[in-house]
């Protein structure tokens, strides 16, 4: 590793730790329930990153594969199966899903495919709310998402589900720290990098990109899975293009590329929505002006630029 990946790796390890200490430091719910949230979302964003940042795919409709995580938990809790097979089955949706997306954008690059995601991601929405509604519930969503029953621990109490949520976090977080240091997330960079001398050195370029959508489309299912577990609830405004728009502006935010830039992303953006509603309807707007100031002076993220320059030094 080197000196900038050494960092990355050694501040993922300080906020577990922090994360950890805040559990044993308060058993306030309503500050675990936001710290479940943050990790939840960190997980959305580390899948994100997967096809983003590490592979260099662009995609406007991540929001489907999140949402169709959220409605695996529910269907499989919903019919008596256990929170674990829930989870399994929103990764496998979420897979699955992604990689029928690529799949069917096997041809296409760049702007256009980022468009037939976003495309696919409403076709997707819309049947839910429509066609599909007796599976989505339309409108009115899937209450009742099922939090885990194992013993006699009680999970309905946000102080205790926060050390599952914690746990999926940091096995996600280990998993990605791995893939970018092994032959297939190496793969995945030269990829990114330049497409052409990656075929022209041997590697099957759109397979590897159907690849990395599927393992981004997992992760998202396991974030979509866990959210609604950690609401009790889900519905097909989760696959809304929001969602998706969100997950982009956390990523880039942060820092794409990186372990840490995500999850300061998703950080910075959720004290952001919190701090800018609590003067103005028009919040949204006033977090794409920021978006926008740091697209332009910090091109690399807030995690990014601050790595980069400490790594320097």
């Amino acid at each position: 590793m080197n000196r900038l990946e050494r960092l990355d790796t050694r501040l993922c390890l300080l906020v577990l730790a922090v994360l950890a200490l805040l559990r044993l430091g308060t058993g306030n719910e309503g500050l675990l329930f936001i710290a479940c949230l943050v990790m939840v979302w960190s997980i959305f964003a580390l899948g994100y990153d997967v096809a983003f940042g590490t592979t260099g795919i662009l995609s406007f409709g991540h929001a489907a594969f999140f949402g169709m995580g959220a409605f695996g938990m529910a269907w499989a809790t919903l019919g008596g199966l256990p929170f674990t097979a829930g989870l399994l089955m929103g990764a496998a949706l979420g897979a699955l899903c992604a990689w029928v997306v690529s799949l069917i954008g096997n041809r296409i690059t760049g702007l256009f495919f980022s468009l037939l995601t976003l495309m696919l991601a409403e076709l997707m929405s819309v049947l839910m709310l429509t066609r599909l509604r007796r599976f989505s519930g339309g409108v009115d969503g899937l209450p009742g998402v099922a939090r885990p029953s194992w013993g006699e621990v009680d999970f309905f109490n946000n102080a205790n589900f926060f050390w599952v949520v914690f746990a999926v976090f940091a096995a996600v977080l280990g998993a990605c720290w791995v893939l970018r240091r092994s032959p297939l997330g190496q793969a995945f960079q030269a990829v990114r990098q330049n497409p052409v001398r990656a075929e022209q050195l041997g590697f099957g370029v759109r397979p590897l990109r159907q690849a990395a959508m599927a393992l981004s489309g997992a992760l998202s299912g396991i974030a979509g899975g866990l959210l609604a577990s950690l609401m009790m609830y889900t519905g097909p405004q989760m696959l809304n293009w929001k969602t998706s728009g969100d997950v982009l502006i956390m990523t880039l935010l942060g820092g794409s590329g990186t372990l840490l830039g995500p999850i300061v992303g998703v950080a910075f953006f959720e004290i952001l929505r919190e701090v800018l509603a609590a003067y103005s309807d028009y919040w949204y707007g006033l977090v794409g002006v920021v978006f926008i100031l740091c697209t332009l002076f910090l091109p690399k993220g807030l995690a990014g630029t601050a790595l980069h320059g400490w790594s320097k030094r």
